[in-house]
């Protein structure tokens, strides 16, 4: 007979369960059917990336106890004591769980830190406890997930991601489906483009500007998806930097001209956007910004054309806002241990 989760909790404890939990942003690189005409809406293509992280360690308690490193702000420790707090609650939890947060992902910067928050807290707490939820259960308990499922496909399998989209038909919550999957080469390197003194829109506005909008054209929808069928993952398959960066900068210009309403332009922040001004004019292949930003990002051939690059726009953009860094895919999804 299958043990309860109270029997499965009393001999982790006995045990002393400690579970630790790392997992990764994510880059949204854009939607392809902001329409919506054939039943499902958004459709994403995104991609896992090995920093910044969130990792955790998570052990039994008789309350929620969250404590973390000296370079973790106090709004995330008590956001992730509201996240745990909260899922306890919907199980009916009486006890608690310690929390010690080693790494963040920015708040607010259009890396996915608020869906892999909740699902590495959430991941811990069910291992914990005993639960025996998928991630997909995770995020449905979360409420993440409700327009791309990129996030949380990041944090199951990692790598160069494409989802359905949501369906409008839906009688329950669902996650997005992965369609595709494919692993994102090694020697592309990717640059992170930060602006510390921006917050990418969120909560209330984000809702919001989705409700204001305009009907996104069904034509466009339509060549948004040709691209992504035709054009990038083809490239992917056969390693073609340049014909994916084409269409990434035929989502980005389409769909962040059409949010450029709630956000203020194509891109979210003008510092960014000069440096990707920059790259484009230079001739680079894929670029852009992540979700809402304001993070930008750009992918390169190697390493080396990556450290050239930052060199160059280190000395022409000197703004102390700006913030730089060079990253790997990530290829796998979250790491839990015990």
């Amino acid at each position: 007979m299958e043990k309860s989760a109270k029997v499965r909790l009393v001999e982790n404890c006995l045990a002393g369960a400690h579970i630790k939990v790392e997992s990764t942003a994510r880059l949204h690189m854009g939607f392809f059917d902001l329409h919506g005409g054939l039943g499902r809406k958004f459709g994403s293509i995104g991609l896992s990336i090995d920093a910044p992280k969130i990792s955790l360690s998570a052990k039994y308690a008789e309350k929620v106890l969250v404590t973390g490193e000296s370079t973790v702000p106090v709004k995330v420790l008590e956001h992730v004591n509201m996240l745990a707090e909260n899922f306890l609650h919907k199980f009916g939890i009486k006890t608690g769980v310690a929390l010690n947060i080693k790494q963040h992902i920015p708040e607010h910067a259009g890396l996915g830190s608020g869906t892999q928050s909740a699902l590495a807290i959430g991941a811990a707490i069910n291992q914990l406890y005993g639960l025996g939820l998928s991630t997909q259960q995770i995020s449905i308990l979360s409420g993440r997930g409700g327009r791309s499922g990129i996030g949380i496909a990041a944090f199951d399998v990692g790598g160069l991601l494409i989802d359905g989209g949501r369906s409008l038909h839906a009688t329950e919550s669902t996650v997005p489906p992965l369609l595709v999957r494919y692993d994102f080469s090694a020697d592309w390197k990717i640059l992170l483009i930060f602006d510390n003194s921006f917050t990418g829109v969120n909560g209330k506005a984000e809702l919001e500007a989705f409700k204001t909008l305009p009907v996104f054209p069904e034509n466009l929808a339509a060549h948004l998806c040709r691209h992504v069928l035709m054009q990038a993952m083809p490239a992917l398959v056969e390693h073609d930097l340049n014909a994916f960066g084409k269409c990434i900068q035929m989502l980005q210009s389409h769909v962040g001209d059409y949010f450029a309403p709630a956000q203020g332009g194509r891109y979210a922040s003008s510092k960014v956007a000069n440096v990707l001004k920059r790259l484009e004019k230079d001739g680079l292949a894929c670029f852009g910004q992540s979700s809402w930003g304001p993070t930008g990002f750009a992918v390169f051939e190697s390493i080396e054309a990556a450290e050239k690059c930052l060199a160059n726009l280190k000395l022409s953009f000197t703004d102390s806002a700006l913030d730089w860094k060079i990253c790997s895919a990530r290829n796998h999804g979250a790491v839990i241990s015990f």
